[in-house]
């Protein structure tokens, strides 16, 4: 089996490299391979057996003002690998693709209303891998050891802060990348069928509950976390107050959806600690 990774230099990216360590891989970072590039995308694709799309416009909050720029990237750009892969691509999306108002978790199915500019470029790629019979992994509150993230943000702030004011009305499932990368490794591995499937951890919290846990496995005095509430920190772009995914679909593929995402945490914290 042949891989190709798009986006291998980002959080996810990376790990998906360490996980397929030794298997037969392609790994092209943003600036060896621009989704945008309908030409590019297909002499990349050729001869491949299977595509992780790793690649996004991430910025969240710049894509109010680049709603164009990020839906060339998360839509048109996402079109492009999937007419070249078709059914061989497995794209990363994200819980933004709902509204987040749900008290229970999002099934597969569940009718998507983004609430943002990030998550309209998201659904646009999404209906573009489905409609190639592609397979869609949605994920949410991802954390890593590379790049910036909320976890990793912590534990800086830890180390230069008495106390931090985190907000407590936002609950989801936080996932540790690494943990997906080997999700998706299995996935493209199986004879799962194509469409959507959620890859996030089992359970839920808060970003308040989140950050006194990463304090805690890093050995840190939870009670330094301080809950508030999302009108305290006004972002340009509106957030999904709830962004809990259901897992039922796993159940078709004999892989076990990712576990709780608490003993999850206490695995990564290791490799977040260096």
């Amino acid at each position: 089996m042949r891989w190709l990774i798009t986006g291998a230099g980002g959080m996810l990216g990376r790990d998906l490299v360490t996980v397929l360590s030794g298997a037969d891989v392609v790994a092209l970072t943003r600036a060896e391979l621009d989704i945008t590039d309908r030409a590019a995308v297909e002499a990349a694709v050729e001869g491949v057996d299977v595509v992780v799309n790793a690649a996004a416009w991430t910025d969240v909050d710049g894509a109010e003002t680049a709603e164009e720029a990020a839906t060339a990237i998360n839509g048109h750009g996402v079109a492009n690998l999937a007419a070249a892969a078709g059914k061989r691509l497995i794209h990363i999306s994200t819980d933004y693709v709902f509204e987040g108002t749900a008290t229970t978790p999002y099934p597969e199915d569940a009718p998507t209303a983004p609430v943002n500019a990030y998550g309209r470029s998201k659904a646009v790629g999404e209906r573009a891998v489905l409609a190639a019979g592609g397979y869609v992994v949605r994920t949410a509150w991802l954390y890593g050891q590379h790049g910036t993230n909320f976890v990793r943000t912590m534990l800086r702030l830890a180390a230069t802060r008495d106390t931090v004011d985190v907000v407590d009305d936002q609950t989801g499932p936080p996932t540790w990348s690494y943990a997906l990368a080997r999700q998706l490794a299995a996935l493209a591995r199986s004879s799962a069928a194509p469409g959507i499937y959620h890859g996030t951890a089992a359970g839920s919290t808060t970003w308040f509950g989140l950050a006194r846990a990463v304090f805690a496995e890093a050995g840190l005095d939870p009670s330094r976390v301080r809950p508030t509430t999302s009108d305290r920190f006004v972002r340009p772009a509106r957030r999904p107050a709830y962004s809990v995914l259901g897992h039922n679909r796993w159940s078709e593929t004999g892989i076990a959806p990712l576990p709780d995402w608490r003993p999850m945490l206490k695995e990564a914290m290791p490799s977040l600690l260096r």
